[in-house]
């Protein structure tokens, strides 16, 4: 009689605990989305940069705040994307969120960066032929189609934190994804972030607003290329060495 209810409540904890990391998993994936197609839309310029009511009042502090969310943004990605600090994740949270974790705070921190983006007076170049504004829509259109692709190459569900969830809740053993030389990864070692650099800067109608968040994040870009390469030797070693010798950063030309 005794043993009974403590079974049944050991049950119930890890149904309610697979049952929440779904539940995080999903809602870590919809705010990580959400925010990537709102800076997807505002690239193509079909949704604004900015929703705030705070407005600097002067050409340096708006500058300021600029670089100021841009630093938010890439120390939140710099700093949880470390080895170091996913080694102390697990004391706060739990192995198999740790990805969700890190998806939702991006989201976040992109989410609030293009909500308090300021915007600068000017326009840096605006094309006027139609012919050319489409082919250059059709660009940036093409790079937001190649990031989204890239994330399926490189297993979609594990790089936004869903197949570590399923795993724990499915109670399978996870097992990490090895890397691979497939589809774009065999003439481009960071395809996605050339997607990203089409994004940034394929526009027909380049705003100073547009242009200064385009030469901040690209500056973020190869910085943070720089860090990922890092982790990625530490990780496979002469593997990722021997491929980062055969394979361009972003073509190969042979």
């Amino acid at each position: 009689m005794t043993n009974t209810p403590l079974t049944h409540s050991g049950n119930k904890a890890s149904l309610l605990s697979r049952g929440f990391a779904i539940a995080y998993a999903l809602f870590a994936y919809g705010v990580g989305s959400v925010a990537l197609f709102w800076f997807f839309f505002a690239a193509i310029g079909i949704a604004p940069y900015s929703l705030s009511v705070f407005k600097a009042d002067n050409l340096f502090t708006t500058l300021a705040v600029n670089i100021f969310l841009v630093l938010l943004f890439a120390l939140q990605h710099t700093i949880m994307a470390r080895n170091s600090f996913k080694q102390k994740w697990p004391r706060i949270i739990p192995k198999h969120l740790e990805r969700s974790t890190f998806v939702l705070a991006a989201g976040v921190f992109m989410a609030v960066m293009l909500w308090y983006w300021q915007t600068f007076p000017g326009v840096i170049w605006f094309i006027e032929n139609e012919y050319a504004r489409f082919a250059t829509l059709g660009l940036a259109v093409f790079g937001v189609a190649y990031v989204l692709v890239t994330t399926l190459v490189a297993n979609h569900f594990e790089l936004l934190g869903l197949r570590q969830a399923w795993l724990y809740a499915t109670d399978k053993p996870y097992t990490p994804v090895d890397f691979k030389r497939q589809w774009v990864y065999r003439y481009s070692r960071h395809p996605m972030m050339l997607g990203l650099l089409i994004v940034f800067w394929a526009t027909p109608d380049m705003s100073v607003t547009r242009f200064v968040l385009a030469v901040l994040l690209t500056i973020y870009l190869f910085i943070g290329i720089q860090f990922e390469e890092h982790s990625l030797i530490q990780e496979f070693g002469d593997k990722y060495r021997a491929y980062k010798k055969d394979i361009g950063m972003f073509f190969t030309f042979r």
